[in-house]
C-alpha cells in the first residue's frame, strides 16, 4: 500500500475577490470533510513537515499567506524552528477560563514569534479588554461570522480602526448577503463556501531508510564534516529528495533554488537540520527495524524529553529525547548495545544511559522502561528519586503514545 499525505486547503480572498491565501487542514484521507478529532502540537508539527517536505509548499499556498491553527502548546514548540515565518500565519486560541496570568505569559510568546516573522491572528475574544496585552502583536482578528452579530462587526470595525495592524477576516461565509454584509462593514478578508470549499491535496509519500536517517543525526550531532553527511544523503534518494523538497519550499524562504546537497546543509544549519531529522524519523515506517520496535523507541524518546521538560536545560531535553529513540538501537542492528555504539559518535552522557542506564538520562531511561514493563515497584522508586509525581509519568506516558499516533507510527 503507498503512503500518502493530505493536506486540505481552502482559500481566503480581499475585497476584490483576489487570492491572498489558504488556511490549511490536517486530513486523515483524501475524501476527509473534517480534521482529525485530536488536535495537538504533535498533529500541528505533523501538519507542517507534511506541508513543506512531503506536498510541498509550492502546491499549497506557493507565494501566498498560510493561516494554520495552532494549540497554545505550539507556541514553544519547536517545528516553528523549521519553517520559514514570513509567509505562515499563526492562528492563537482562546486562553481557558481568560486566565489573566497565562494572557501575559502568551503575550510575551506572542511578541517573540512576532519579531522573528511570523503573523499571528485569533478571534474576536482578542478584541476584549482582558486580551489587550495581545492586539500589538496580532495582524488578524478572524471572525465567524454565523455567531456574531452585525453590531459585534461594526464594534470589531472600530478596534481595527485604533489599531492600524489589524486586518479583519470573516470566516465561514456562505451566501452574497454575508460577503456584502460584512464587505460594507469594513472587514478586509474573506473566506468560506461562497468562495470556495476546502479542497485536499495529496501527495505520495516516498519513506528514506531508516538506518540512514539514524546515521544522518548522528553525524549532524557530532557536527560532522559537510562530506561524510553529503555521502548519506547521496545514498539515499528519497531522504535527499524530501531534504531539497524541504529546503526549496516557498514556506522555507529562499530567493534562489538549492541544488547541492552540501548547500542545502550550510543554508539549514546542523540544529534545524537535527530537529526535522527528528520529525522525518517519527513518520517513516521502520526498515531494517520492525514498526513496533520503531514505535517503542520513539515513544521512549519523547516520554523522557517530555519528562525532562522543567527538570533539565533545553539541550538535555533533546538528549533525553537522543537516548530515547536509540535505547533499541542493538535491537534494530541485530548487534549488542556496545558493537552498535561503537560505530557512531554520541556525548558520553548519552552513552553512559544506553551502556549502563546512569548519568543524567539514565534514571529517565529506567522510568521509561519500568513504565512500559508495568513495573509498578521500581517506578515509585524512580519518580520518587527524581521528585516525579506518579500522575506525572501516566500523563507523560500517555502524551508520548498520543504524539506517535497522531504522527501516524
Amino acid at each position: 500500500m503507498v503512503a500518502q499525505a493530505h493536506i486540505a486547503r481552502q482559500p481566503i480572498v480581499d475585497r476584490k475577490q483576489q487570492l491572498v491565501g489558504y488556511e490549511l487542514f490536517a486530513r486523515e484521507t483524501a475524501t476527509s470533510t473534517s480534521a482529525p478529532a485530536q488536535h495537538s502540537a504533535a498533529s500541528d508539527s505533523a501538519l507542517l513537515f507534511n506541508a513543506l517536505s512531503n506536498i510541498g509548499a509550492e502546491r499549497l499556498f506557493g507565494e501566498k499567506l498560510a493561516f494554520i491553527n495552532c494549540v497554545l502548546e505550539d507556541l514553544t514548540a519547536e517545528h516553528l524552528d523549521l519553517v520559514f515565518p514570513d509567509r505562515i500565519v499563526l492562528e492563537i486560541p482562546r486562553v481557558p477560563s481568560d486566565n489573566a496570568e497565562q494572557i501575559v505569559a502568551v503575550a510575551e510568546r506572542l511578541k517573540l514569534l512576532r519579531d522573528r516573522g511570523f503573523h499571528l491572528a485569533a478571534g474576536p475574544y482578542a478584541a476584549a479588554s482582558p486580551y489587550a496585552a495581545w492586539v500589538p502583536h496580532l495582524q488578524y482578528l478572524k471572525v465567524d461570522v454565523q455567531s456574531v452579530s452585525p453590531l459585534v462587526a461594526t464594534a470589531l470595525q472600530r478596534k481595527a480602526d485604533m489599531h492600524h495592524n489589524l486586518r479583519l477576516v470573516a470566516e465561514k461565509v456562505e451566501t452574497p448577503e454575508q460577503f456584502k454584509t460584512y464587505l460594507d462593514a469594513g472587514f478586509h478578508f474573506f473566506q468560506g463556501y461562497y468562495f470556495a470549499r476546502p479542497q485536499t491535496i495529496s501527495a505520495k509519500v516516498v519513506n528514506p531508510a531508516y538506518a540512514n536517517v539514524l546515521q544522518l543525526m548522528n553525524l549532524v550531532m557530532r557536527q560532522a564534516e559537510l562530506g561524510e553527511i553529503e555521502l548519506v544523503l547521496k545514498r539515499d534518494p528519497a531522504l535527499s529528495f524530501k531534504l531539497l523538497r524541504y529546503i526549496n519550499s516557498s514556506g522555507f524562504g529562499l530567493m534562489s533554488e538549492i541544488t547541492s546537497f552540501r548547500h542545502a546543509v550550510v543554508i539549514l544549519g546542523y540544529k534545524k537540520l537535527f530537529r526535522w531529522l527528528a520529525l522525518l524519523l517519527a513518520t517513516i515506517p521502520g526498515n531494517s527495524a520492525s514498526p513496533a520496535v520503531a514505535r517503542t523507541a520513539i515513544t521512549r524518546g519523547r516520554m523522557m524529553e517530555l519528562l525532562a521538560k522543567d527538570m533539565l536545560s533545553d539541550e538535555d531535553c533533546d538528549n533525553a529525547f537522543v537516548v530515547g529513540i536509540f535505547s533499541l538501537l542493538d535491537v534494530m542492528l541485530g548487534v549488542d548495545m556496545q558493537k552498535a555504539l561503537s560505530e557512531i559518535t554520541l556525548s558520553e552522557p548519552i552513552v553512559q544511559a544506553l551502556l549502563h542506564e546512569r548519568g543524567t538520562f539514565g534514571p529517565y531511561l529506567q522510568m521509561a522502561r519500568a513504565v512500559e514493563q508495568r513495573d509498578f515497584d521500581n517506578l515509585d522508586l524512580l519518580a520518587s528519586a527524581l521528585g516525579i509525581n506518579s500522575w506525572r509519568i501516566s500523563a507523560t506516558h500517555l502524551a508520548a503514545l498520543s504524539w506517535v499516533e497522531e504522527l501516524g507510527l
